[in-house]
Order: C-alpha cells, then sequence, then structure tokens
C-alpha cells in the first residue's frame, strides 16, 4: 500500500480510538510504526495533528478538520475500489461478528452453516461474550445487540424482538412457594441478579404493574456476568431470575423451567446488528446483514 495513503488511514484510527497504542492493536502493526506514519504525515502535510503528552493524545484543530476531508475520502475510495472487486467476485474474506453468550449459542450458531453453505469463500470469527465491544478499537465488523443506539457514528438494522420471563425450577417452587406478585420476591425467595461485564453494575429484575415500573433488588444469593451461566443458575435451582425469553424457551417447554408473574414482564426489546457508519461495506458484511435481517425477521 502506498505510504501516504497508509498514514492517512493510520491517522483516521489513531482519532477513531483516542490513542496511538489502541489505533495500532486494531491495525495490528507495531506502535513505532503508527508514530512514524504519523510524524512522516505531519512532515508531509508541515502541520501538527495531535498533542502527545506522555498520559494523552489529543486532536488538534488542524488535525479535526483533515479528519472530516479525509474520513469522507477514504470511505468513497474504499466504496470504488470495493465495488470493482465485488463486481468480479463471490464474497469473501474474514468476517467478525460478536455476540452475547446466550444469542450465540441459541440463535447465531444454529443458523450459521445456512449462511456459510450459501457464501463458502466467507470465513466467520465469532466472538462470544457479554462485554460491550467497541467496533473501534476491537476492530469487528459488527456486532448484534440490545438496547437504545447512543453512538451516532453506529448504524442499527433491527433484527428481531426479546420478550423475558421469569422462571426458575419445579423444586424451586415446591420449595419456596410461588409468587403471586413482584414484590413478594422481596420476602425471602433466593434471587439471581445479571452483573454487567464490563462495569460490574447489578441488574435489578424488572416489572410493570399497571404501568408502574417495579424493580426487585434486595440481598442476592448470587450474581453473574454472562448469559449463558445466569440462565444455568436458574436450571440449577439455587435461585429464581429473569432472562430472555428465546434463551429459557427449550427448557419451558421440557418442564426443566416454570415461569410466574408473566402478566407483569417488563416491555420487550429490540435486537440489532450494529456496524461503523464511517467504514466501507464490504461485500461479506452486506451479505451478512441482509442475511441476517431476513433470517431473524
Amino acid at each position: 500500500m502506498d505510504h501516504h495513503l497508509l498514514a492517512i488511514r493510520v491517522f483516521n484510527r489513531v482519532v477513531e480510538t483516542g490513542g496511538f497504542t489502541r489505533a495500532a492493536d486494531s491495525l495490528r502493526m507495531p506502535k513505532a510504526t503508527v508514530t512514524k506514519l504519523i510524524q512522516n504525515l505531519e512532515n508531509h502535510l508541515q502541520t501538527k495533528l495531535f498533542q502527545r503528552t506522555t498520559r494523552s493524545v489529543s486532536v488538534t484543530k488542524e488535525g479535526e478538520c483533515y479528519y472530516r476531508r479525509t474520513v469522507k475520502w477514504l470511505a468513497d475510495l474504499e466504496q470504488m475500489e470495493g465495488s470493482m472487486t465485488e463486481s468480479q467476485s463471490e464474497p469473501q474474506g474474514v468476517l467478525r461478528v460478536d455476540a452475547g453468550g446466550s444469542l450465540a449459542r441459541q440463535v447465531l450458531i444454529p443458523a450459521l452453516p445456512e449462511f456459510l453453505e450459501r457464501y463458502p469463500d466467507i470465513s466467520i470469527d465469532l466472538g462470544v461474550s457479554d462485554r460491550l465491544v467497541d467496533l473501534i478499537n476491537d476492530n469487528a465488523d459488527c456486532v448484534i445487540r440490545s438496547g437504545p443506539l447512543v453512538d451516532s457514528t453506529l448504524i442499527a438494522r433491527r433484527l428481531f424482538t426479546m420478550d423475558w420471563v421469569t422462571c426458575a425450577t419445579p423444586d424451586y417452587f415446591q420449595r419456596y412457594g410461588t409468587p403471586a406478585r413482584p414484590e413478594e420476591l422481596e420476602q425471602g425467595y433466593p434471587l439471581a441478579h445479571y452483573r454487567h461485564a464490563r462495569n460490574d453494575r447489578i441488574y435489578p429484575l424488572r416489572f410493570i404493574d399497571r404501568g408502574k415500573n417495579i424493580e426487585v433488588q434486595h440481598r442476592y444469593q448470587i450474581s453473574v456476568n454472562e448469559s449463558n451461566a445466569h440462565l444455568g443458575i436458574a436450571l440449577s435451582g439455587a435461585a429464581l431470575t429473569q432472562v430472555v425469553r428465546f434463551a429459557a424457551q427449550p427448557y419451558l417447554d421440557s418442564g426443566k423451567l416454570v415461569s410466574v408473574l408473566d402478566a407483569y414482564q417488563p416491555p420487550p426489546e429490540q435486537m440489532y446488528l450494529v456496524y461503523p457508519s464511517n467504514r466501507h461495506l464490504s461485500a461479506r458484511l452486506r451479505v451478512f446483514i441482509e442475511w441476517a435481517v431476513a433470517r431473524f425477521a
């Protein structure tokens, strides 16, 4: 690749990741190479693009202006080159997708053979974690996640609606009784809570009663930061918990789990496929998005 073009790409990644080390990691190149390319670019432009200290890197006003111009130019260039290449071949290459544990295990992975059979020249690097993935720093093509989109630099395509269910084993209800209202869970029912994998925040059990939001978060017996393990606690009989319905449904159908308080469940959430807006949409990502939207609608 032409060194000047490479330097511009590296400059954009430093801006997007907020640091030379993170940019080097996401581009899989030595930090010294990133530093040298930025120095060469600044010398070529005779302009300082970053303010550097031993602790931080910030973009100068000139750097911000240069980024706004080059990010669009690079996207147009990649779009043009990509369309030329893709018109002559089937979608191919490695596609990195990240998804949460229970979603990957029970929804995405069972469906992937259909996609791979349709596009045999595409390889999937599937990252499975409940940690919130940073699409730029983690160098992912797309992620599948729920909840509102707060980053305006991302694009979200809705996949499906995700319902919740509060459940435990039949043996659990024989030991502790069956609650009739959410407030009763505060009275001696062993609970398991989900703990966010990134910030350790404990998520309460959520309910709605005639428009009133109810949260139950009394002293829990166990918390866990991975969705498959969260469901596993319910299956063990140790605690009652609240999980997404698609994860629990096979066990509800078999009788291994029993749902309660169905009339009080919180509103469903939307599941999205999310990808950066400032990257060229490669053929492999485009066909994956189209397939996922159609497959999970």
